[in-house]
């Protein structure tokens, strides 16, 4: 059996990933230490087409291989998502990880992903059948399920140019470096004419995918800060029963007080 093949182009690619049953990698920092038996895998981390950081009207669009060490060093890539990926792990692994494996993980703990999700990012798949333009919130099915077919690459995450100026970033972890989270919070918000016109929060880590309530979110559009402060308990209050979590290294009942917390302290913050 081939363990392995390592195509000249992202059209060699493709078409190996159509013709044989290949699991796709980049870095491989998480999926080398898996050591799957009888499986083969498919390199991408050289094809100069997935390592581009570039941008068009709409969208910044990050290649699925590039690394963490070259989106920080790229003056394209916003302050939060750059808070968010500087606290992954260790330099070494931020030279090799890339965002194409933290999205193909499928783990809601993945640092980028939290801020895919606020960012209403969307996914660029490749494969011989050509193309598709995925919502984040669609690719993700559950944990380590995702919307991607057996012949598919993820090339591009797009990433809205605009909404994530004014933000608010929190990784929770057992330790202040590399660490795994335990919860994560995102939090943007917009103003225009001293009302709210964007408001976004996700969290990481709490569920078998990143959360985020959009008919929560809808209940500060159109208010000034003063009218979004007295509906702050409303809006905490709802956050509480919809914040249903999984048991993990902590238990359920802490990563909630956790949530809770950090989205009043966004709020706060923001001036609500």
């Amino acid at each position: 059996m081939v363990n392995g093949y390592v195509p000249q182009n992202l059209a060699q690619a493709l078409e190996l990933r159509a013709e044989h049953k290949l699991v796709p990698y980049a870095g491989g920092t998480d999926l080398m230490v898996e050591n799957r038996p009888g499986v083969s895998y498919l390199f991408l981390g050289k094809l100069p087409e997935l390592r581009e950081i570039k941008e068009d009207a709409d969208n910044l669009r990050i290649g699925a291989a590039v690394t963490y060490t070259q989106a920080l060093a790229s003056e394209l890539v916003p302050p939060l998502m750059k808070e968010a990926i500087s606290r992954i792990a260790a330099p070494a692994i931020r030279n090799a990880g890339t965002f194409g494996g933290n999205l193909g993980n499928g783990s809601a703990k993945a640092d980028s992903v939290l801020i895919d999700f606020v960012a209403d990012a969307k996914l660029r798949l490749l494969s011989v059948r050509g193309e598709r333009i995925v919502e984040i919130e669609k690719f993700y099915l559950g944990r380590k399920k995702l919307d991607l077919a057996e012949d598919e690459i993820i090339a591009e995450i797009l990433l809205p140019k605009t909404g994530l100026e004014n933000y608010y970033y929190k990784k929770v972890g057992g330790r202040n470096a590399l660490a795994i989270s335990r919860v994560s919070f995102a939090g943007v918000i917009g103003f225009d004419n001293g009302k709210i016109t964007h408001f976004a929060a996700g969290f990481g880590a709490v569920a078998d995918t990143v959360l985020r309530f959009k008919e929560l979110e809808a209940m500060l559009l159109g208010k000034t800060a003063e009218e979004a402060k007295a509906d702050k308990e409303k809006l905490l209050a709802a956050y509480s029963e919809k914040l249903v979590l999984t048991k993990g290294r902590v238990s359920a009942e802490y990563r909630k007080t956790v949530c809770l917390n950090l989205l009043r302290d966004f709020l706060t913050e923001k001036g609500i």
